[in-house]
């Protein structure tokens, strides 16, 4: 990827699971981002708004969230296409499907041609848990797992041991056998369904863990969050494919492998896995 300009260009970009209503949600980073880049088409996959916790719990709307709608609103404004694909913690707008509003429209899920003329097929992912994980106990007290990691980690944070965004959930992510294995699972569930579908690459996010890799031919992209990191897939004018993270006035540029990335912590350093 060529070194930053004020604004870096992308034929499209993918974000998911910004999760805005919690509190570990992070909207002026993404503020940042958006603010940074131009890009045909800008996907929202997914979990952008957290109306589970919104209902469950007492939660503010702050400035920076207001200001992130109106930076949407801007994008289209400026010819941008802006597509939304609702989550499972957003999924009241499935209701909507086939409808826009403001400009954006909104899909059970998306298929693109890309600049290289590879087929494309961009879902939220939650489409997989029942099959990697059929009990929905299971399901239920992994999301309740995550929630309490996510308390620990801003503790963490309040308490000064340490002042990386989520990165305690990373570490046991990318480090603990059970949590790999689950990573690995949804994988292989997504690349299974890219070959059903006959895609030459399949865009998720869901799992909260950004990777791009390939596998007998098909791409596995998963463009991360705006909870635990800042990530996002972006889609370079001649096709190439890039996951980066964005962790400052810039997005960097050093590429790192995927194998590398999954033990990857940092959330305040800009990352870049590339795949042609």
């Amino acid at each position: 990827m060529p070194a930053s300009h004020p604004f870096s260009r992308y034929r499209t970009v993918v974000i998911s699971d910004v999760h805005l209503g919690t509190p570990d949600a992070r909207p002026d980073r993404l503020l940042e981002f958006l603010a940074s880049i131009q890009c045909e088409t800008l996907i929202l996959n997914g979990d952008l708004l957290d109306v589970w916790q919104m209902q469950r719990r007492r939660w503010r709307w702050s400035p920076a969230k207001s200001e992130l709608f109106c930076q949407l609103t801007r994008l289209v404004e400026a010819g941008t296409r802006v597509a939304y694909v609702p989550g499972n913690h957003d999924e009241c707008f499935r209701a909507f499907i086939g409808q826009a509003f403001a400009g954006i429209t909104v899909h059970q899920e998306l298929r693109l041609t890309l600049a290289d003329g590879r087929q494309a097929l961009v879902l939220h992912g939650d489409e997989f848990d029942a099959q990697i994980a059929p009990s929905l106990p299971a399901r239920w007290l992994g999301d309740f797992g995550y929630a309490c990691l996510l308390r620990l980690d801003r503790l963490g944070r309040c308490l000064g041991g340490h002042d990386r965004h989520g990165a305690l959930v990373r570490a046991i992510k990318t480090r603990v056998p059970g949590a790999m294995a689950h990573v690995a699972r949804f994988e292989a569930a997504a690349l299974e369904h890219a070959r059903c579908e006959g895609v030459d690459v399949i865009v998720c996010g869901h799992i909260h863990h950004a990777n791009l890799r390939e596998s007998d031919g098909v791409t596995y992209a998963n463009s991360g969050d705006w909870v635990e990191g800042c990530g996002a897939l972006v889609e370079h004018a001649d096709g190439t494919l890039d996951v980066i993270e964005w962790g400052g006035p810039c997005v960097g540029d050093r590429r790192t492998p995927v194998a590398d990335a999954l033990a990857e912590t940092d959330a305040d350093e800009a990352v870049a896995f590339s795949q042609g």
